[in-house]
């Protein structure tokens, strides 16, 4: 007799992962003998650096940290934390309290509105955006109020046209800048605003900063926690997956006053054990070398940003330069509508991966997301394929 277990409604009401879903039909296309090239996935192309192996290598053969680790995370870690807060952005955290390893920021993020949404309650949401703002909330049985972000308005949320009534049940509201999937920055203005804006009207500013070391301008990334009041209003979250090429490493940290810092320990030491200490102390010297690694790798994302831009230009598509993130976010060439649609094509007919701006909400729709983390002769042979099939009218 089979047996069925039925899904629980939250579950049912998630639309299937994005990535998943690309991941499922590039394996499709290699199965098939394409050689595929993979703008999807933001997953850094380049290894993680040989000093981070190393002591990764050492930490790991130390018995004392193969047990569990402490719920807080290690003290060496989150005061090493503190002291990158301080040399990056000027800031003073205590490690005791303010300071939370993550197992990546991803969790973190996930996580954070099963410390404070009930069900009925709303978390603000910007549209398009990295899924899991709105699948946390979901879980949590909150409901997702999209924020629509337009280009014009250089991607940012009109959070003071939010209605009153949507504003009495908002608990959290979550900014990514620099933004993923857009690229954008946010100026220190935008966020003078959203601090008074959050401090009236009591709901938590959930600013997720993974991006913060891939960047291209003079002007560095700010935290918002270089905004007056902001720590009374506001968490950011942190990952060393970007920063430092340890996507898979999964380590990252949430900054922030103790009362939101603990209830969020308060949720994972239910759900995980944090993270393996042994990683945690190879963190450790990633941050005490993260600042010249990020000068190098950003040479090499700017390149092929300004490789990649200048062929989609040439291919008709409307595109802009990135000023930070290793996103390229661009409106579909040819008065193209359908962003699903266009992907597929380009991948059934040209052999590349690409995601579609509806992925990551229906304001992305007529938009498409190409990542850097390609080596430049692979650019310059999907510029050559899609030129190729656009010429033949394949896409």
């Amino acid at each position: 007799m089979d047996f069925f277990l039925e899904e629980s409604e939250r579950l049912k009401s998630l639309p299937p992962y994005l990535f998943f879903e690309i991941d499922r039909a590039k394996r499709r296309s290699l199965e098939k003998g394409v050689k595929v090239i993979d703008f999807g996935v933001g997953d850094p192309d380049q290894p993680t650096p040989s000093f981070i192996v190393s002591a990764m290598l050492k930490a790991s053969k130390d018995p004392a940290n193969h047990h569990y680790p402490l719920d807080r995370g290690n003290a060496l870690f989150r005061q090493a934390v503190c002291v990158w807060l301080k040399k990056r952005f000027g800031l003073v955290f205590s490690s005791d309290t303010e300071i939370l390893p993550l197992i990546g920021s991803k969790e973190g993020i996930a996580h954070l509105p099963l410390a404070f949404v009930n069900p009925g309650d709303m978390a603000l949401v910007p549209d398009p955006c990295y899924p899991p703002y709105k699948s946390g909330t979901i879980f949590a049985g909150g409901v997702p109020y999209l924020m629509p972000l337009k280009e014009e308005n250089g991607f940012l949320p009109e959070f003071e046209k939010i209605p009153a009534d949507i504003l009495k049940r908002a608990k959290i509201i979550f900014v990514n800048y620099p933004n993923n999937p857009t690229g954008a920055v946010a100026p220190r203005s935008f966020y003078e605003k959203l601090v008074r804006w959050a401090a009236e009207h009591k709901i938590l500013i959930a600013s997720d900063l993974a991006y913060s070391e891939v960047y291209f301008g003079k002007d560095k990334p700010l935290s918002i926690f270089e905004i007056p009041g902001a720590k009374d209003v506001a968490i950011e979250f942190h990952s060393l997956s970007k920063t430092c090429n340890m996507t898979g490493w999964r380590v990252g940290f949430a900054a922030g006053r103790p009362e939101v810092i603990s209830a969020l320990l308060r949720v994972k030491s239910n759900i995980d054990s944090g993270v393996f200490t042994a990683i945690q102390k190879t963190a450790i010297e990633a941050l005490k070398n993260s600042f010249g690694f990020s000068k190098k790798t950003n040479i090499l994302y700017r390149k092929r940003r300004d490789l990649l831009v200048a062929g989609l230009k040439e291919l008709g598509f409307p595109v802009k330069p990135n000023q930070a993130t290793f996103y390229v976010f661009t409106r579909l060439p040819k008065n193209q509508k359908d962003s699903t649609l266009f992907c597929k094509n380009l991948l059934e007919a040209a052999g590349i991966v690409a995601t579609p701006g509806v992925g990551f909400g229906a304001a992305g729709e007529t938009y498409v997301r190409f990542t850097l983390t390609v080596r430049e002769p692979e650019i310059h042979e999907a510029l050559g394929r899609m030129k190729k099939v656009f010429d033949e009218g394949k896409v």
